[in-house]
Formats: C-alpha cells, structure tokens, sequence
C-alpha cells in the first residue's frame, strides 16, 4: 500500500506543497506558480521534492488539490462562451435577479455583466407547473431549432434551466437527449442534475455558472493529468469543494460549480481538524495571505456552511446581510468572509485626507516597494518591515531578500509626510487600520451571525495571519490565539486531512404540521441510496461512509430559509415538534428573535452530506517542534505611541519549547512571522502549536 499523501494548493505567487508520511511526519515546500500553465508547477515542485527526500510517484496514495482556476474564470470573465434554453418569459432572469445591491444608495453602481448575453439566451414554448404537471408539451422541432441557432453562434457549452423541472424534468431531459444526439460533444449543463430545487434565478445563475467553468476546468484537469503522467505519478486526484469536502476529478470536471471556492475552503478543514485535537469546542479560522484576508467558524467541532453565495463580485468588505454583487451560486460552501487586506495592500491617502488600506493590491508584480522589483506604493508588508516585525533577510527562509531602506522610503514620501507624522507611527497607524479592516471579516462570521466572538478561540494561519492575530484577538475580546505548524502553507495542510464528499438535495415543501411521515421517509431514503451508491463507486466500504441530514425551514411567508440538522433516528410524530424546536433555535441565534409558538413552519428542502473516510497517516499523532539549533536574537520592533521601540526577542519554535515567553516577541518560521505584542504570554502546546494568551478576563 502507498505510504504518502500530497496535498498542493496553488495561490497566485507560490505553489504550496505538503507531504504527509505514514507516521504523520510531513514535509513542505514553496515553488513559484506558473501562471501560463498552474499544472506545471505542481508536477515540477513534486519532482524535485520527491528527488530531495527520496521518494518517488509509486509511493503516493492519493494527490489532493486546491485551485482558484474557477473562480479565476469567472473574476476574469474567461469562461466559455456559453448558451442558455429557457422557458418563454424567463429569458431575461439573468439581467433581473433579485433586485438586491451591495451598496444602496450608490446610484453609479452597475451589476456585473451576465455570463450569457442576451442574443445566446433563447427561449422553448413549453410549461410543468409547480407540482410536476404538464401544461404545456415540449415540441421536439423547436428545441432544434433552438439549438441550431446556439451552434451557428459557436457556443462552446449549453445550460439547460426550465421552469419548475426540480418537481418534473421531463422536460430538461428531452432538451438533453436531442442536444446530444445532434452535438454530442456540446458541453451541457441541466439544471435538474446540478440543481434540482426552487428558485428559478438562483437555479438558472448555477445552472449557467456550472456550463461557463467546465471548458476552463476540463483543460485544466487534462494538462494537469498529462504533467502528472509525466512524472509517472499514477495516484487517484481529489479536488476540494467549496464545501470542505474533497470530490475525484472526474466528478470535478462535470460538476465544476462544486470547487469554485476550492482554494479558501481546505485552510477552514485544517483549522477545524486542529480544534478537535487541541480540545477547542469553537474556533475562528482567520487566513490572511498576500491579497485577501478570510475568516470562518467552527463551532461544536463543524465548519460552518453557507446554502448560497456569490462569486465574482469583488471582495466582501461590508455587512453579510448587503448581497446582490456579484453572480449567485446556490451550493453549499464553507461560510467565509473575505476583505481586501493582505501583505501586499497599498496604503494611500483619500481625497479626504484620511489613511487607507487596501483594496487594492500590488500584488506579486510589481508587488511591494521593499521586493525592489519596481513597486513604488507603500503597502502592509512594507509596513511591518518599518515597524521591525519582518525580518527583510528572512522571509520565505530567506529565499526572498527585502529592501527596508525602501520600504521607509515610500512610507515616509506617501504616508507619513502627507500626514505631519513620524514613519513608525505612519506604519502603525495602517498596521492598525488593516487589522480594523480584518476585524470586519471576523464580525461577519460571528456576531452577524449572533455568535459572541468572545466565546471562540482564533487560529491564525497563512503568511500574514499570524503576525496579526493576537493584536486583533485582544481588540476583539478573544482570550486564546493559536497558530499550527506549517502555518504558512497551512491550506495544503487542510487537505491532507479533509473526506470526499457529496452534497445531495431535493425540494421538498410541506408544513411541519402536516408531514405525510411515509413520504417523507421515502425522500430520505432516496437520498440516502443515491449517497451511498456515489461513495461506493468511489471505493468506499460502508464502514467508511457517514450521511448527515439537514434541513432547510422558514416560517410560512419567508422568503429564505435557515439550515438545520434533521434529528437522528427514525422519523416519527415527534420529528415535527423536534424540527420547529431547532429551527426557532436557529432564527433566534441567527436574527435575535424568533415566533410565537403556534406559528407555521415549512419544510422547504432535504439535504444529504455523504462523506467517506480517508485513512490520515499518523492518526493525528501530536508533534512537537525541533529543538532550536542557536539562541534567540534581538531586535527593536515599534509597538505603537503607548510602547514606542521596544528590544524585541526573535525566537523559533523550539525555543518556546523550552520555556514560555512573554511579549513582545517575534517567533520566525520559513513560510511565516507571528507577532506577541507586550504583556501577553505565549507557549508551546501539546499539539506543537504556538499559543498565545492575549490576558483578558474569562
């Protein structure tokens, strides 16, 4: 049996790859992406990891992959050039939406162009009503007609979205079976295999997105496979969901709408794996890289998901309840809050005078003014090397050399002078302004969604994150701060210890007080056989396999529903009152209040999470970290007006090993530096975390 699991997640700069041994023993290593081809670098940088440390292609079990090439697609409106058949009266769905918009009372924002124009989106003369009846028939020689006029146009995919096909797809099925009859290499996309639910524009928008990424992730998913043929590395491919889950990429490829948020979603797995081994009940998964920070919940030992979000819309930097920018994907996804706060955020002054960070970028080219590669604007990296919290002869193990004097220079030029201030306090001031910013994205996922971030601990992790987390911690009330091993690169961590999974769901609308229990169990079990039959053919015994149910209510008259889990066991007469007793729990967290008994609750949607066990290497085994091979060093780092420059110990993670420290200090790793600002303690724990304790009262 192989011996090793590779993860590789691919960012805009560097390709991050881990190995995982039998024994849970892992190696890691950081190549530059190659944008003109993403595949390349994963087969090189696993070449010559492999040659480094002696193993080889044969030993790998399984290949498990984060990307952004979708999402990509779709922020650079690259997709392919994709049709849509729809019912007469529905073709304009697309440009109407839901008449939201992110900000209201902007009157120059404009929605975002659709993914199929207008003259691609052609309407068949045919009706099923709500409850799966016939009003209208199909007539065969119209759908060809249709699609005569999508191939002379020279779309490259079709998307298939009837009215009301989740209760008959009788329909969808015909269009399906004459387009592949008379194109049968048409990329297709039907909206009752992708989505069989209610809501027409958020199953149209789904339905759509899915045939718009699968040509760009189809040839993806084929150069990769030929890169990894290459180096004879034969080895199952797994690509994340946007769920936490990971999905084979034959799956992938057909249901590409399932790894939109791939990239984000394995850091938020690896961060719920390390709350459950360090004995955490609630934890805030905080990400902050080059570009974007991000930030999600773990609650009583599961990841919180979203039933929908959007996607191509910008970076999320307002309230959670503002929505409308960007275009709708009704799948689930792991529930993230993203602002525009990275290493890489320019610093500038507004037309008011005020300072501001982010969110615009410098990016990896020119990138910031300290990489002298041609960056002129001030950016948070820049920063943190004027404020002494990064070592300009360290980062990336001292792979990459910075040049202080210019990042002093453009602060002092841009910033500081502007403002009449000195360049230390200029960088603390936007130091602290993207922590703000950051705050915002943490808030999202907690008290808008009426948790008290108080009550969680905050796991830091990316290249910037640690260096933040335990200053923003403190401003939020959070107590307990930890930062994992490999933190830098902690995303490819996350997938070596994520499942396959499958998301299933079927509309399914009755009054809690009125359940027909026969045909509801019926649902289940339909569901139930789907699951396990996707996980078998998958190779998975039915030890390994675990099915989670939940379901989606509102009160009679909303017009969105929250997501519970249905209660295990049987179903009975006592299911209804258990599920309005869970749903009233939920609104009430959700949105601080809840109904009156008595008030009506329906059932809107079953869904199914089928997941299958992988075997992790090691078993989770605790680790601790090396001993450190030289003393700690010193250095004078600048912790605002109140500390001013401060002699600033430089440690490894061995030396916390050997006693605990208390701030300030500065604790540098290969992939990443993390900060403790004065007066707070951090140690080593069991797990071979760095924990920090920010003081404040329990």
């Amino acid at each position: 049996m192989s011996k090793i699991r590779v993860g590789v997640d691919i960012g805009g700069t560097f390709t991050d790859i881990c190995i995982m041994d039998a024994e849970g023993g892992v190696i890691t290593r950081k190549v530059s992406s190659t944008v003109d081809n993403y595949a390349r670098a994963i087969s090189e940088g696993l070449a010559a990891a492999f040659a480094e440390h002696g193993l080889g292609a044969g030993d790998v079990a399984e290949l498990l992959h984060g990307t952004t090439v979708a999402s990509n697609a779709i922020l650079e409106l690259k997709g392919a050039r994709t049709g849509l058949i729809t019912t007469k009266g529905f073709r304009d769905i697309l440009e109407l939406r839901l008449l939201r918009m992110p900000r209201l009372y902007d009157l120059t924002w404009e929605k975002p162009p659709t993914l199929v124009e207008r003259s691609l989106r052609l309407e068949v003369d045919e009706r099923i009503s709500a409850k799966g009846e016939i009003v209208r028939p199909l007539d065969p020689a119209e759908v060809e007609a249709v699609l005569e006029r999508l191939l002379a146009e020279g779309v490259e995919a079709i998307s298939v979205c009837l009215l009301h096909s989740y209760a008959n797809d009788v329909h969808e099925r015909m269009i399906r079976d004459i387009i592949r009859r008379k194109a049968p290499e048409m990329v297709l996309s039907i909206s009752s295999e992708v989505l069989p639910e209610i809501k027409e524009y958020e199953r149209t928008s789904t339905t759509v997105i899915n045939a718009y990424v699968k040509p760009v992730v189809g040839r993806y998913l084929k150069a990769l496979a030929a890169d990894l043929t290459r180096i004879e590395l034969a080895a199952p491919l797994l690509l994340m969901q946007s769920n936490g889950g990971l999905t084979p990429a034959e799956v992938a490829a057909e249901m590409p709408v399932n790894i939109i948020e791939s990239g984000p979603a394995a850091g938020v797995i690896g961060a719920q794996v390390l709350a459950r081994r360090a004995g955490f009940d609630k934890v805030i998964s905080f990400d902050m890289g080059g570009t974007t920070a991000k930030a999600a919940l773990v609650e009583n030992g599961e990841v919180s998901r979203a039933e929908e979000y959007s996607v191509g819309g910008g970076i999320m930097i307002g309230s959670r309840l503002m929505s409308g920018a960007g275009y709708v994907l009704k799948v689930p996804a792991i529930d993230l809050a993203e602002v525009g706060a990275g290493g890489g955020s320019i610093i500038a002054i507004d037309a008011g005078g005020a300072p501001q960070v982010g969110p615009q970028s410098a990016g990896a080219f020119p990138g910031p003014a300290c990489y002298g590669t041609g960056g002129t604007e001030p950016t948070i990296t820049d920063a943190n090397v004027v404020l002494g919290y990064i070592n300009p002869q360290h980062l990336a193990g001292g792979s990459i050399r910075l040049h202080a004097e210019k990042s002093r220079a453009a602060l002092a030029a841009k910033v500081a002078a502007p403002l009449g201030l000195p360049v230390e306090q200029a960088a603390y001031g936007a130091h602290r302004i993207a922590a703000a910013n950051m705050i915002r994205a943490i808030k999202a996922v907690s008290s808008e969604r009426g948790r008290d971030p108080r009550d969680f601990a905050l796991v830091a992790f990316g290249g910037n994150g640690p260096l933040f987390a335990a200053a923003m911690a403190r401003s939020l009330g959070i107590r307990s701060v930890i930062v994992p091993p490999q933190a830098g690169v902690f995303s490819s961590v996350g997938l070596l210890h994520s499942d396959v999974e499958y998301h299933l769901s079927r509309t399914y609308r009755q009054l809690t007080g009125a359940l027909n229990l026969a045909e509801l169990v019926a649902a289940w079990q339909a569901l139930e056989e789907q699951g396990r039959a996707k996980l078998a053919a998958d190779g998975f015994a039915p030890a390994q396999a675990r099915l989670r149910r939940f379901a989606k209510l509102h009160y009679r008259g909303q017009a969105y529903e929250l997501s519970v889990p249905m209660p295990e066991g049987p179903i009975t007469e006592a299911t209804a009152a258990r599920l309005d007793e869970a749903f009233g729990d939920e609104h009430e967290r959700t949105y601080g209040h809840r109904a009156e008994p008595g008030e009506p609750v329906e059932l809107v949607s079953l869904n199914l999470f089928a997941s299958g066990r992988l075997d992790t290497p090691g078993g989770g085994k605790p680790r601790t970290a090396p001993p450190a091979e030289a003393a700690p060093t010193e250095r004078q780092a600048y912790f605002g007006p109140e500390h001013g420059w401060m002699a600033t110990p430089v440690l490894r993670r061995g030396h916390l090993a050997e006693q605990d420290w208390v701030g300030p200090a500065v604790i540098e790793e290969y992939d990443c530096t993390c900060v403790v600002p004065p007066g707070m303690r951090v140690r080593l724990d069991p797990h071979g975390n760095i924990a920090i304790e920010t003081g404040l009262a329990a």
